[in-house]
């Protein structure tokens, strides 16, 4: 497999190589594709949380358990008003 890179990367790649934390760009390269892997998979888990988080709250809406909107907006600007003030 043949990678074409800038010439900021290729020079950003050297830059690791050269600082004896790698020996070789490939292990820079494997080093980066592998934090990608694991920041795309904390992604997904993030959104699987969040679709589940919005499930739950679909079916409290549905059992009428909502919180009227001016209740939630009071509560979150008293919440934002809190912590632009250090408390």
């Amino acid at each position: 497999m043949n990678v074409s890179l800038t010439p900021e990367l290729e020079r950003r790649i050297a830059e690791k190589v050269e600082s004896g934390l790698y020996t070789t760009a490939s292990e820079v390269v494997r080093e980066g594709l592998r934090l990608l892997f694991q920041q795309e998979l904390r992604r997904e888990e993030r959104l699987a949380r969040l679709r589940a988080d919005i499930s739950v709250g679909v079916e409290q809406l549905d059992r009428g358990e909502g919180i009227p909107g001016d209740q939630v907006y009071a509560e979150l600007t008293g919440m934002l008003d809190a912590m632009a003030e250090g408390r």
